[in-house]
């Protein structure tokens, strides 16, 4: 399949939260090939140096990659300003770090519940906090908050993970009218089945599972963490110029 080229991505900085595996990996290496001077935060030093040298090699830049516990606002923002020192303004933020911790509604804790909002809304909130002023000067930006069709569906495994979700959306929206007219669009992508390597591992280890959800898609292929890439790099792009306020199921249709 020939994949789009974005040409106003090129050169952009962007800037990608959570890139260091799975769906957030995904981001790191589509933005880099179409140009873009990347930046991602991860918590997982490891592999987060594993995949910037992995991109280095394949891209021919090197991503920038800046380990942070996202739960520590104040690391968040000391690092959102390495990259800003580094690379300039940031013209993209994809808020996409996240947690879909399976839950017994009875079970959680009140440290618990703190702990889901926190990895999974708290800082999308202080990211575009942080990042609204470096597109004000820059002149306008996108940013993409990731989201999840867990708060459409009801999931019943996710009761704190589906809230945050859904919160996110609002914020989007609210976001969106508030910097509008600095001409930042803010846009959220709500994935379905996407097996990562870490899901196959807590949650879908039985092929049959994956098998059945995949049967209840009105298009019967695996929903891949390129395919929700795809769609970020759409709405980072000037082609979506016009575009703002909106949530986008990457789903292949699941009923």
């Amino acid at each position: 399949m020939t994949k789009t080229s974005y040409a106003s991505l090129a050169d952009r900085v962007v800037l990608i939260t959570g890139g260091a595996s799975g769906i957030g990996a995904a981001f790191v290496r589509a933005f880099a090939a179409q140009g873009a001077r990347v930046a991602f935060l991860d918590i997982d030093q490891a592999a987060g140096k594993v995949l910037a040298d992995e991109v280095a090699a394949t891209a021919g830049t090197a991503p920038l990659f800046v380990p942070c516990d996202l739960l520590d606002i104040e690391a968040l923002r000391a690092a959102m300003a390495e990259v800003q020192r580094s690379l300039g303004d940031a013209a993209v933020l994809v808020n996409n770090a996240a947690n879909d911790q399976r839950q017994a509604l009875a079970e959680v804790t009140p440290g618990e519940f703190d702990w889901m909002i926190g990895v999974n809304f708290k800082h999308v909130f202080f990211a575009a906090q942080a990042v609204v002023p470096q597109m004000q000067a820059h002149g306008g930006g996108s940013i993409v908050n990731m989201s999840s069709i867990a708060w459409m569906r009801g999931a019943p495994a996710l009761p704190v993970y589906a809230g945050a979700k859904a919160a996110i959306v609002g914020f989007t929206n609210s976001l969106a009218r508030s910097v509008g007219h600095d001409r930042i669009r803010v846009n959220a992508i709500a994935p379905g089945m996407v097996v990562t390597e870490r899901q196959r591992r807590l949650w879908y280890p039985d092929e049959k599972v994956i098998a059945e959800m995949r049967a209840r898609q009105a298009v019967p292929d695996a929903v891949t963490p390129e395919d929700i890439a795809n769609m970020a790099l759409f709405l980072a792009s000037d082609d979506s110029q016009r575009i703002t306020g909106q949530c986008f199921r990457v789903d292949a249709g699941l009923a």
